[in-house]
């Protein structure tokens, strides 16, 4: 390949490692396609981020950086006038749209991606000829490959999964956590000049205008990684599936933006908050729930997008074909009355963002209940959210949340009524609705819904040994069948 080969970066390739090494000669070329930002509805604060994240790269680079503002990515590359090198992007339409642009001699060659710490070839090694696939098998692995978290052959403190210390319900009484708030970037002129660009184009957004909450420049990703790991990781796990209604963020890291971005590298995540433990400045249980999540969960998630396939989000095993409601899609959180659905998407609109259990047993669950279409929940996750990419959605969605799959990811729905919830979270005081009240005014909307699901699939569920106990508590309820008929008439939440 020629020395002067220029190198595409696309949005979410803008750490040092994408451009570094056998790079750190090469032209940058980095692209703000106004025909990618119109084409989906996205979240007013993840075009923000998106065009930051692009525009501090280039101011990075310097001379380096060659920013084209164009119509589409192909009038982009045409503009540059010779054949740049690419990493394997994060997305199947974008892997095609690659290899198009190769055919078409405008790409010279495709890269494996440093953005992860296991590349893809080693995953198909891995994977094999597996039809059922287990996190905790991969997750062990990853971490014997790496490293990390290991005392030779065996994990720290004997054991590797430390989950039953790491979901404990909040705090009785408070309204936080009382932990030093997560990193905070200053916005600067360029923020000021994309907040400029987004109020005078026409693109198609939802959510709320903000003061920009996620980092999206390796330096400041490097800010935002030590704060977390002084200051927050010590009570990260011990409430890490809790919820409290005044404390969004609780103890969660706010990384999520900064690595999808690529400007985060996740094996050094993994191997700080490995640091802060051997130091003894966290517990095991927190560094263990932690590094689970990036080292384990998430590279389990890229890897699965690409091994389950393009048709992956065609999956409907349930059946489930509600359109999203409108209130939905517009993040309209004053329709709903339920305390604990209304913040979860009040939080989406005001942020773009809310922490792993919201996503999961609020709006997940309620999806679930109420049989949303799980090719448009999809969708909605991945535009609706700032760290919502092509790749992060589909696995998350459509296999963890919505069992679409048919259990080829999760080997049961993660389906729950109001007394998960009301555990879990302080939202049931000072909700209209009891999460013990199954008919009535005051039936609470994801108990009854519950309920109703179960009925709805209790010839699968039954199936299952790990759901088959809810369709037998099912038949013991007296008032299923007022239940069933409040919840097919069911029109606000």
């Amino acid at each position: 390949m020629a020395d002067d080969t220029p190198l595409l970066l696309f949005a979410d390739q803008l750490g040092t490692r994408f451009h570094s090494g056998d790079h750190a000669h090469r032209e940058v070329v980095l692209v703000e396609s106004a025909a990618a930002m119109r084409r989906r509805r996205y979240h007013r604060q993840k075009l923000h981020i998106v065009l930051s994240a692009l525009r501090h790269a280039a101011a990075d680079l310097g001379e380096r950086a060659t920013l084209l503002r164009t119509e589409t990515y192909r009038e982009a590359l045409r503009a540059v006038g010779r054949p740049v090198l690419v990493h394997e992007p994060t997305s199947h339409a974008a892997e095609a749209f690659v290899h198009a642009l190769r055919e078409e001699g405008l790409v010279a060659d495709v890269l494996p991606t440093p953005a992860f710490a296991l590349p893809r070839a080693e995953f198909r090694d891995w994977a094999g000829e597996r039809t059922r696939f287990l996190m905790e098998d991969f997750y062990r692995d990853q971490r014997r490959r790496f490293d990390v978290l290991m005392d030779g052959p065996h994990p720290v403190g004997g054991r590797w999964n430390l989950d039953a210390e790491n979901r404990e319900p909040p705090p009785k009484g408070k309204q936080t956590l009382g932990v030093p708030d997560p990193y905070r970037p200053r916005e600067d002129d360029i923020d000021e000049r994309v907040r400029a660009d987004l109020d005078a184009a026409d693109y198609p957004t939802v959510g709320s205008d903000g003061a920009r909450r996620f980092a999206v420049t390796p330096a400041e990703a490097d800010r935002a990684l030590r704060r977390f790991i002084e200051h927050r990781l010590p009570t990260f796990g011990r409430y890490e599936d809790a919820m409290l209604a005044g404390d969004w963020a609780m103890s969660h890291s706010l990384l999520s933006v900064p690595l999808n971005l690529g400007v985060l590298d996740p094996l050094r995540v993994a191997e700080a908050a490995e640091s802060a433990y051997r130091a003894g400045h966290v517990g095991l249980a927190a560094a263990e729930g932690f590094i689970r999540q990036v080292l384990g969960w998430r590279e389990y998630m890229w890897h699965l997008y690409w091994h389950f396939g393009p048709d992956y989000t065609d999956a409907n095993a349930l059946r489930a074909k509600r359109p999203l409601p409108e209130w939905w899609r517009d993040l309209d959180a004053e329709a709903v009355s339920a305390r604990c659905l209304s913040d979860a998407l009040a939080g989406v609109r005001d942020r773009g963002w809310v922490h792993h259990i919201p996503r999961l047993m609020l709006l997940g669950n309620h999806a679930l209940q109420r049989g949303y279409s799980p090719a448009e929940l999809t969708e909605w996750f991945a535009t609706a959210f700032v760290d919502g990419f092509a790749w992060v959605m589909p696995p998350n969605v459509v296999g963890m949340s919505q069992h679409a799959d048919g259990g080829r990811l999760a080997t049961k729905p993660y389906a729950s009524g109001g007394a998960y919830i009301n555990r879990m979270s302080d939202y049931c005081r000072g909700c209209p609705y009891r999460p013990t009240s199954r008919v009535g005014d005051d039936a609470c909307p994801y108990t009854a819904g519950y309920w109703a699901w179960v009925h709805r699939h209790r010839a699968a569920l039954e199936r299952n040994h790990r759901t088959a106990r809810a369709v037998a508590s099912m038949g013991r309820l007296a008032d299923l069948d007022a239940v069933l008929e409040q919840e097919r008439h069911r029109d606000r939440f």
